[in-house]
């Protein structure tokens, strides 16, 4: 169930702010972000060592952040299949999914974000939309933009909608932060970072942006880390916290 979090405001000298919730198996091995890919040299990101790609990439340069989220529909074939953790280092790189044969990979929501554009492709194993996400708030979860795709009944869902009821408003409701390259991260990210930290909510709530659940036989799934990126006109700011929730874990990437 990870979540992105976009708020676009053109005007802004920060115009596009990306939050990036990964939720994962905890006991899935990554390292913290970083130049990890020889083929992408100036591309940042946290690097998953099951599958060697990223859930979130920043180019500096653009500056441009891509991040993925699973998504809903038709597996790929297993054979010839191909981790979702490369889109984020294509797109962050090159702007654009090409002429890439998305038959290769399982359902996804892949959003790319410069400061005078931010795109989300969708791919459901049988076909792929494109849209342009404009000025304001958009939240992104497994199920799609706003949680277009939820289905009745699914737990999964439900909770998914929860979180939607809970945190949209509450981001609406207090002031947008325009973060800048020195600032410690709480003067930065003002009233969003105490959200973002989970606003208090047990990890176990089904309203929890930062989920933990302990599914039996050993296996904990939940949040493992959070990303904040703040796309500014002469540069880029990134966060990341390693340790959801715990305000004083925060560090700077870039």
């Amino acid at each position: 169930m990870c979540t992105a979090i976009v708020h676009v405001d053109p005007g802004s000298v920060v115009p596009v702010l990306v939050v990036g919730v990964r939720d994962e198996f905890v006991a899935r091995s990554w390292e913290a972000p970083g130049a990890h890919w020889g083929d992408r040299p100036s591309v940042i990101g946290g690097r998953d060592l099951r599958a060697g790609g990223t859930w979130l990439a920043v180019e500096p340069g653009v500056p441009r952040v891509a991040t993925v989220l699973n998504g809903r529909g038709r597996m790929a074939d297993e054979e010839g299949r191909v981790s979702r953790g490369e889109l984020p280092l294509l797109v962050a790189s090159e702007g654009k999914l090409g002429e890439l044969d998305l038959r290769a990979f399982d359902p996804f929501h892949l959003l790319a974000a410069e400061p005078g554009r931010v795109r989300l492709w969708s791919w459901d194993g049988g076909e792929v939309s494109e849209r342009e996400l404009g000025a304001g708030l958009h939240v992104i979860v497994n199920s799609g933009l706003e949680g277009e795709g939820q289905l009745e009944g699914a737990t999964e869902d439900a909770y998914m909608a929860a979180r939607l009821a809970y945190f949209r408003p509450r981001l609406e409701a207090v002031g947008r932060p325009t973060p800048g390259f020195e600032e410690p991260v709480g003067v930065a990210w003002g009233e969003w970072l105490p959200l973002v930290n989970g606003d208090g909510l047990p990890r176990a709530d089904h309203r929890a942006l930062l989920p933990l659940l302990d599914l039996g036989d050993g296996r904990v799934w939940g949040t493992t880390s959070v990303s904040l990126v703040a796309l500014r006109r002469d540069g880029v700011r990134y966060d990341f916290s390693a340790a959801p929730g715990d305000a004083g874990a925060w560090k700077r990437v870039l």
